[in-house]
Formats: C-alpha cells, sequence, structure tokens
C-alpha cells in the first residue's frame, strides 16, 4: 500500500478499534457492580441521602424493572422501603441508640404489614438470585456482596423494629463472612468493608450476656478494628460510603468521641443540608459534647429551616423539639422545656411511643411550674389506652404525687 494510502487508512483503523469491544483481560475492573454506576442509581440515592424516599424509590422500581434478575436493583428498593419506616416511626433518633439502653427498652413499633411483606420477600429475592449466581460462579464478588448488604439491611430491620436481636446478629455475622469472601476475591472492593466494620464494633460493644445468648463468645470483635474498616469503605466505597460514615458517627458518639463524630457528622451535613436527620444529628452531638447552650442554637436552626417550604422533605420535628426541651431542661430552663416537650408531643406524625415519652416529661416540667393542672393532662394523656405503654408506670406515679424533680 502506498503511504500516501496507509496515511489515509490510518484513521479508519484508529475508528474501528474504539468501536469493538475490549478483550475481557482489558476491561476496566469497576470494583462494583455496573449498575451502582448508572445515572439512575446514582440519581435515586442523592434524593435518598436527602430523605426524599418516595422519589428515590420511583426510580429505583424502574430499574428493578429494567434489571429483574440483578440483586443489587432489589437492594435500593430494599433499602429505601426500609429506611422509610424506621424514619416514619421515628426509629433514626440516634439519641435512642447512642448508649446500649435500647436493647432492653422494649418499644412498641407498628409497621404496616404491607411494608413487612414487602421487605421479607425482596430481602428473599436477593437471597435467591445471589444464591444462583454463586452456584454458577462461586468467585462472584458482586453475588457476594449483594447478599451480604441486603443481610445487613435485614438485620437493621428487625433489630430496631422487632428487637430480634439474637436473630440480627446472626445476620451481621453472615454479611460479614460474605463481605470477607468478597474482599479474598477483589480486595479493592471497598464497599465490602462496611459489613465487617458493623459486625466488628457491635460484637465488642454487645453485653457479655447478649453475646452469651448469640453464641459469639468466640467471634472476634474489636471496636478500633470496626472503625477502621468503616473508614475504608467511607474513603473508598461506590455504594455504601454515605451508610459508613453515618455508621462511623454513630459509633463515635456510642464511645463518647464526640469531636470526631462531629467531624464527620459535618462533613456528611455539609454534603446533604437538606438532610433533616444529618443536621439534627449535628445538635445532638454539640449537646453531648457538653455545649448545651451551642446546641439549643442548633436545635433552633433545624426548626427555622423546617419551616421554609421544601427546605427539608417531611422533618420529623418532633425529634428537633424534644432534643431541644431535654437540653434545655439540663440548663433548668424549665419553661422552655415544658414548651419544647409539648411542641413534640402535638406533631402530628409523631409516633406513639416519642409522644408518650414527651407528654411524661412535659408533664414533669409543669408540676415544676406549680402548673399542676396541665401536669395532669400531660399524664392523663400518656395514659391513654392502646400504643406504648412503657411510659405508663411513671404517669401513674405523678398523677399521684407531682414530679419533685428527683
Amino acid at each position: 500500500m502506498p503511504p500516501k494510502s496507509r496515511a489515509s487508512f490510518l484513521p479508519a483503523l484508529i475508528l474501528i478499534a474504539t468501536l469493538l469491544p475490549l478483550p475481557a483481560s482489558a476491561q476496566p475492573v469497576l470494583h462494583t457492580d455496573p449498575l451502582n454506576l448508572t445515572p439512575p442509581v446514582r440519581q435515586s440515592l442523592q434524593l435518598f441521602y436527602n430523605l426524599n424516599f418516595d422519589a428515590a424509590l420511583k426510580i429505583q422500581e424502574q430499574v428493578a424493572q429494567q434489571h429483574p434478575d440483578n440483586p443489587m436493583a432489589s437492594n435500593y428498593v430494599l433499602t429505601t422501603i426500609i429506611f422509610r419506616e424506621l424514619y416514619n416511626q421515628d426509629l433514626l433518633d440516634t439519641t435512642y441508640y447512642a448508649h446500649n439502653s435500647f436493647l432492653t427498652v422494649k418499644r412498641e413499633v407498628n409497621v404496616p404489614q404491607a411494608a413487612r411483606t414487602r421487605i421479607e420477600d425482596l430481602t428473599n429475592k436477593v437471597q435467591h438470585l445471589t444464591d444462583a449466581e454463586l452456584a454458577a460462579n462461586p468467585n462472584d464478588a458482586n453475588a457476594l456482596f449483594a447478599r451480604g448488604y441486603a443481610k445487613g439491611m435485614h438485620a437493621v430491620f428487625i433489630t430496631l423494629v422487632d428487637h430480634s436481636f439474637v436473630a440480627a446478629a446472626r445476620q451481621g455475622l453472615s454479611a460479614r463472612n460474605d463481605s470477607e469472601a468478597a474482599l479474598k476475591i477483589d480486595p479493592e472492593y471497598a464497599d465490602a468493608w462496611m459489613a465487617i466494620g458493623i459486625q466488628r464494633f457491635a460484637v465488642a460493644s454487645l453485653p457479655k450476656f447478649l453475646r452469651f445468648m448469640v453464641g459469639f463468645m468466640g467471634v472476634g470483635g474489636s471496636k478500633k478494628d470496626g472503625l477502621a474498616d468503616l473508614r475504608k469503605s467511607a474513603e473508598n466505597g461506590t455504594v455504601t460510603p454515605v451508610e459508613s460514615r453515618t455508621v462511623l458517627s454513630l459509633f463515635l458518639r456510642h464511645d463518647g468521641q464526640y469531636p470526631a463524630a462531629l467531624e464527620v457528622q459535618r462533613g456528611l451535613q455539609k454534603e446533604y443540608p437538606h438532610n433533616y436527620i444529618f443536621c439534627l444529628e449535628v445538635a445532638n452531638l454539640t449537646k453531648d459534647e457538653g455545649h448545651g447552650l451551642d446546641a439549643i442554637a442548633t436545635y433552633k436552626q433545624v426548626i427555622d429551616e423546617a419551616a421554609k417550604p421544601g427546605y427539608f422533605v417531611e422533618p420529623r420535628l418532633e425529634l428537633a423539639w424534644f432534643g431541644m426541651a431535654d437540653t434545655q431542661r439540663g440548663y433548668n430552663m424549665i419553661k422552655e422545656a415544658a414548651f419544647g416537650y409539648t411542641q413534640a408531643a402535638q406533631q402530628s406524625d409523631s409516633s406513639d411511643w416519642l409522644r408518650k415519652r414527651a407528654e411524661l416529661s412535659a408533664g414533669q416540667m409543669y408540676d415544676l411550674l406549680h402548673q399542676r393542672a396541665d401536669a395532669i393532662h400531660m399524664y392523663q394523656q400518656v395514659l391513654q389506652p392502646g400504643g406504648d405503654q412503657t411510659q405508663a408506670e411513671a404517669a401513674h406515679k405523678y398523677l399521684q404525687t407531682p414530679y419533685q424533680g428527683k
């Protein structure tokens, strides 16, 4: 071929080469399911992280219809349905989990049966799909991660809603095992570190009696290693960075590492300023760190922002009012605390559990203000039949004898 012809033919060869698929050995290694990188999925996750559950779910269900055999497509839907229910039940109030008391406090949670059924069906579907994939290819890291992710999400649900600690702990261990297997296949599969980190920290934090009940006495647990694992998934993961940072902040708070927890939480708030829970958690951590007056100002800011149309999606104001009232109570701002607890109790979307806690606390504040009629009214509200009854004994007590601040 003459030189001139070769020169003119070269661009055509380059064009053809760019259009041909790369050989398997030359394909880029994504260290994640390719579906996780698609625009619809990324868009849905942005909506999810701003607590716009319904909008996120609409996109995710379309993705699941288009990819019925991809377990991650079902995992997106599963996660959003679970966290929508937790949010609606005021179960994302992190103050509830800052200490181990939630392990012994049994609260009534009435998740609609339709939601429960959907959660179980989706969990089983992911299990079925991933089992089939792993039967065909035991070295499928994506399938291992997807199966572990579903188990982890289901464990969160049954822990917080049903207090099924033994079953949840075993699911958590199974999720860790799947994640460790994924990392053996692909050491750069960073998302897998989240389940490992959660399980390691949780096992190290469990009371001995619960570790014995679950059969975890010989299972390795380390808070230090768990936090390090969560930082790996937070920094390098594709699916789990936000979830890992959220859990990291909660675990740091659990251990009283408030400055470190605040640093993580403020980063989340900056990235997702319209996430009501992230903003609220900054106030909670500021309170826990011992800066109560700053915390009160932050709670007020959250409440003010919630009044702006569209700033938050369905903010659960009872959480902010209750947190601020608790802080004011600690500073002997009794009148302000009484108002805050009453506001928390009056929110139309408040869970029965939180409403009755707020009513009891409001009654106590009214007693300290010598407003006995208002106090009695609040105690009587606590004693309304049905729903949560964990505050009933205290309400009966203060109906007989006014609260004295002891």
